[in-house]
């Protein structure tokens, strides 16, 4: 099984969202593990709410610190978050999205940049298709 590692730094929203959505989308041989820098202490709750309104449930989900053990075992990385407190991970395929942080976020804006993460897992799983093809 390949793996893909979504990080960012509390691994309670954008890296959630991101590997629940690369897993109920992913290619056969693929699944997607998230972790962050400085964990929180609880998936938001904004993310909960709109995972499931996608009929995704994650609220059962905890945040995990970012190990050296997750990163060599992953085939790829995507940092998800955009600033300077982003963690620097070492795999050999790293891409870097840039997403802003949504728990500061009007739960109407964290709506909008959900969908763009649900855009931009489709279209990273469509690469990654095409490279295995």
């Amino acid at each position: 099984m390949k793996t893909v590692l979504f990080v960012c730094v509390e691994n309670s929203f954008r890296s959630q969202i991101a590997e629940a959505y690369f897993n109920k989308f992913a290619p056969k041989g693929w699944q997607a593990i998230s972790a962050g820098s400085r964990p929180a202490e609880k998936v938001h709750p904004n993310a909960v709410l709109l995972m499931r309104e996608e009929g995704i449930d994650i609220g059962n989900k905890k945040p995990k610190a970012l190990t050296y053990e997750m990163q060599t075992n992953a085939d790829a990385a995507v940092i998800v978050c955009g600033s300077a407190e982003c963690p620097v991970v070492y795999v050999k395929d790293v891409e870097e999205w840039g997403i802003p942080d949504l728990a500061k976020m009007s739960i109407e804006d964290a709506r909008k940049i959900r969908n763009l993460i649900k855009s931009k897992v489709l279209e990273y799983i469509e690469k990654l298709k095409s490279k295995s093809v």
